[in-house]
């Protein structure tokens, strides 16, 4: 048995998950500011993403209801046991700190882009875009979604988020390629240019990094 069977404290923290959802909605939609029915979608399934993530979190713990009874192992509803890759590995407490530390860090990193692309895009007066985040990759915002969602699949694994994982993958992949038909209709060369010499989506590491870090 993986852990001691304990009561599942996140029964009582709902309102906390309600306030983070609230929150992370709210972020989500303002941050990446939908307008077609193609980018509502996106985010509406971003948004199923994070209530069937927060849920579980603080809520009921559903996908280790649900696993303790196929897989050869039980799952006490104990609260490191939500870091399903420490349980299922039987790493312990310091199994679950080092899957929060790096699910938050990759987490962190997709947040700054998704705002730092924002910005830039807020303050461009509807000009073309490649200074900044995005002279490093095309599409920072759909590329910190990917982080955001993969840096939680390591925290806090659930049945629920690894379906919905991949449709965000493809809906945003989807986004990017209308996105940019749109954009090459509009500028023309300028894009097509932007296009050939700035990846889409992973750039240099070392390029990414300085982008993050400095303010321009």
């Amino acid at each position: 048995m993986i852990g001691t069977p304990v009561q599942w404290a996140g029964l009582d923290l709902w309102p906390y998950a309600l306030l983070i959802i609230a929150v992370m909605s709210w972020a989500l939609y303002h941050f990446l500011a939908p307008s077609g029915w193609r980018e509502w979608t996106g985010a509406g399934v971003v948004q199923a993403f994070i209530i069937a993530l927060y849920a579980e979190m603080y809520g009921f713990p559903l996908t280790l209801y649900l696993l303790g009874g196929p897989l050869p192992f039980q799952f006490p509803f104990a609260p490191s046991n939500g870091h399903l890759w420490s349980a299922l590995l039987g790493a312990g407490e310091a199994g679950a700190v080092i899957e929060a530390i790096v699910g938050y860090a990759i987490l962190t990193v997709g947040a700054l882009l998704v705002v730092k692309g924002w910005v830039r895009i807020y303050l461009s007066d509807q000009r073309h875009v490649d200074t900044g985040v995005y002279s490093v990759m095309r599409h920072p915002q759909y590329t910190g979604i990917f982080l955001i969602v993969l840096g939680e699949l390591i925290n806090w694994p659930t049945i629920l988020t690894v379906v919905l994982a991949p449709i965000i993958l493809l809906l945003c992949l989807n986004l990017a390629r209308h996105e940019e038909r749109a954009l090459v209709a509009e500028f023309g060369s300028v894009y097509r240019d932007y296009q050939a010499r700035v990846p889409m989506f992973f750039p240099n590491l070392r390029e990414l990094a300085l982008r993050l870090v400095l303010p321009r």
